[in-house]
This record gives structure tokens, C-alpha cells and sequence, in this order.
């Protein structure tokens, strides 16, 4: 066994014995074998906590072809998911490019069952269709793509795991908001107390940074266009403003929306000296990261996730990660908690077991987890919280 197996290895066995609710449900896979004579095509991030989910699904008997998403594959997880007999495109290093011909390859196997993360696979499928008999969707950003860019194109069941309350609460407001202002700390080396903070967005997953960051002493801002999520946000006693507004008061800047744009060429020509510039959507789009490099005048690599990059006037900004998810494309990346993602993936597990047992139940397109999957899972979730006390 080479020393990057046995390294992946040995993370997932660690991480493995700590996701009780994953443990159960692959016992019951074992028995019931759902996947049976399926294959399931993944595009989702690759590291430890993602592999011990494909080995959930593959003790249910499906075949798994898979690939990660740009610069958050973790070569040592692809490694050990190979000798476990699955079939993984990517690297750690891999180009957009690259990565985007990982995902065709994927698509290429003509898997039954899509598990989905920022609807890649299901643009290819609405594109080049195969048959499939459904699929799930992690995502908020996926979830977006499937009901604007998708809608009336896909054919098939696909369950939107980021519409489960349980996600929300659990993974998105918690989870993210932690593994954010803990990613933050680790890559920057900077305080929290008193520096002020502006995050975009005030979904799920903003609200909980904004909170985590306050928590531990910021002084946070929240950018939001809708109008009700601006009142939560004032209501939770955060400052709320635009972007134009705020551009010479933040320090930190954090997108957190879903959405391309967010932080545009406008913004850069007013943003203070030295801001630091961040992201935690999906999609690498919601800092205009090409028009940053356009209007740049020198850029010097820092650190393996932080670039300084000079402004024609004087300043400069510091961008995280070239703009990508930073939790988990920053350095030594751990992503969200334990805990949540034991959470997050037994509802992948039994989302995807009802779409490979009962698609008859679902309705084509995107779709939240259904009902009493929510409420059994709330049920096993609470028992194994107890088993702490």
C-alpha cells in the first residue's frame, strides 16, 4: 500500500468511527443493499468526511464514479477511494479546465443516480441526457441553478438537500458559521475581537457567520438585498447597509450569497487598503476575481491561500483562496464539522436511497427532502446528541 493510501486511509478511519449516524445506516445498507446494480456519479468535495459517505453508499451495492470540486480534492482521500475500488477523477491541483473535464467523466460513466453538488452533473444531463432515474443536490447554489438556469430541463427527481430545515440549522448556520471564522483564524494568523467584519448575505450560512464572528468579538455588517432577511438581520442587531456603504469600513469581506457578482470592478476602485477579500459560496463567482486581476498592478503570493494584490492607486487587497470556498480550497482544509456532516450525509444516504427504491414518489425536478425522512432523521440526531450529555 503506498504511503498516500495508507494516509487516506488512516484519516477515514478516524473520521469514520466519530459519524455514528453514517455507522448505522451502513449496517442497514449491508443488509438491504438499495444501490444494488446502480451506479451512482458523484461531483462533491473529496476528503475524509465525503469518502466515509461513499462508503455508506457502496456498502448498499452501488458502483461509485466520482470527482471533486475545484481546488478542495484532497489527493491522499482520492488515493484510498481508488483502492477501495471506486472510480475517482481529480487532484488537488488540478486546472478549472481539468476539473470541468473531471466532471464530464463522470457523466461519461452514465451513472443511474446523480449526488450533486452546484448541479454539474445535472447542466450535463439537461444537455447530453442519459437515463437516470434521479438524483440529489447539496447545495444552496446548486439548488439556485436547478429551479433558474434548469428548470424545465431536467427530467428526473432531484432532492435539494439544502432545502431540509435540518441542513440549515445544523450544517449551514452552525457548521459553516464555525468552520468559516476557524478557516479565517487558521489561514490569516488574524484577530477577531474589534475588527470589522462585512458578510454578504444573510441566508443560512451568512446569519451563522455573521454570528460566529460576533461571538468571538467582531464587529459585523451584513450586506442583504432581500428585504426580509435585512430585517432579520437588523432585528438580530447587526449593522445592515450596501455595499457602498460599507466598502470603506470593512476590513473583512465574506460572501456568503450563491450568487455571480457580488463583489464587482465597482467595488474594488472604492474598497479600504488592505481589506481582506473572501468567499464561502459554491461557486468561485461571487468575487469578480478576473476583473480584480484586470485592474490590478502587481500581484505577490503570500501564502499558499493568500495573494496581496496591488491596486494602480496605492492599495492593495488580500484575496483568500483565489476566491474559492476557503473552508474547504484554503489551507489545510477541514471543512465543516464532524457532527454536521454526519448530519448532512445521512440525508444524502436515505434521499438517495428513496430515490433508487421509490422514484415513483418524487416529481420530476428539484424538490426538498421529503417530510418524514426530515422527521427520522431529527429522531437520530437527537439520540446520538443525548449520548453526550
Amino acid at each position: 500500500m503506498s504511503d498516500l493510501v495508507s494516509r487516506g486511509a488512516a484519516r477515514v478511519e478516524w473520521i469514520r468511527s466519530r459519524m455514528p449516524l453514517l455507522a448505522r445506516t451502513r449496517s442497514d445498507f449491508r443488509a438491504s443493499r438499495p444501490f444494488a446494480g446502480r451506479s451512482i456519479g458523484m461531483s462533491l468535495h473529496l476528503e475524509p468526511k465525503t469518502a466515509v459517505l461513499l462508503e455508506t453508499l457502496q456498502a448498499g451495492g452501488a458502483e461509485i464514479v466520482a470527482t471533486g470540486n475545484h481546488g478542495s480534492t484532497q489527493d491522499d482521500i482520492v488515493a484510498f477511494l481508488r483502492s477501495s475500488g471506486m472510480t475517482v477523477f481529480g487532484a488537488r491541483d488540478d486546472s478549472l479546465d481539468q476539473h470541468h473535464e473531471n466532471v464530464a467523466g463522470v457523466a461519461a460513466a452514465r451513472p443511474d443516480i446523480l449526488l450533486d453538488n452546484g448541479a454539474d452533473l445535472a447542466a450535463l444531463a439537461a444537455t447530453d441526457p442519459w437515463p437516470i432515474i434521479g438524483g440529489t443536490e447539496e447545495t444552496t447554489s446548486g439548488g439556485l441553478r436547478l429551479r433558474d438556469e434548469l428548470e424545465g430541463s431536467i427530467p428526473f427527481p432531484v432532492i435539494v438537500i439544502n432545502d431540509s430545515k435540518l441542513k440549515a440549522i445544523g450544517e449551514n448556520r452552525h457548521a459553516v458559521g464555525q468552520s468559516v471564522v476557524e478557516s479565517f483564524m487558521r489561514i490569516t494568523n488574524l484577530m477577531i475581537p474589534g475588527r470589522r467584519f462585512v458578510v454578504a448575505g444573510y441566508g443560512w450560512c451568512g446569519s451563522g457567520v455573521a454570528h460566529y464572528l460576533r461571538a468571538l468579538g467582531g464587529k459585523v455588517a451584513v450586506v442583504e438585498v432581500d428585504e426580509l432577511k435585512a430585517f432579520e438581520a437588523a432585528m438580530d442587531g447587526f449593522r445592515v447597509s450596501d455595499l457602498d456603504d460599507l466598502a470603506e469600513w470593512g476590513e473583512v469581506f465574506i460572501t456568503a450569497t450563491g450568487h455571480p457578482g457580488i463583489l464587482t470592478d465597482a467595488f474594488f476602485r472604492r474598497v479600504a487598503d488592505g481589506a481582506v477579500l473572501a468567499n464561502c459560496g459554491h461557486f468561485p463567482w461571487e468575487i469578480d476575481v478576473p476583473a480584480l486581476r484586470a485592474y490590478s498592478s502587481g500581484e505577490t503570493q503570500l501564502d499558499e491561500a493568500i495573494e496581496r494584490i496591488d491596486l494602480p492607486d496605492g492599495r492593495h487587497v488580500v484575496l483568500i483562496a483565489d476566491g474559492r470556498m476557503f473552508n474547504l480550497a484554503g489551507r489545510e482544509p477541514k471543512g465543516n464539522s464532524l457532527e454536521s456532516m454526519d448530519l448532512g450525509f445521512l440525508l444524502q444516504s436515505l434521499s438517495l436511497e428513496r430515490v433508487a427504491t421509490d422514484p415513483g414518489s418524487l416529481i420530476p425536478g428539484a424538490q426538498p427532502v421529503p417530510d418524514d425522512l426530515d422527521r427520522e432523521i431529527a429522531r437520530r440526531m437527537l439520540a446520538a446528541m443525548a449520548a453526550h450529555r
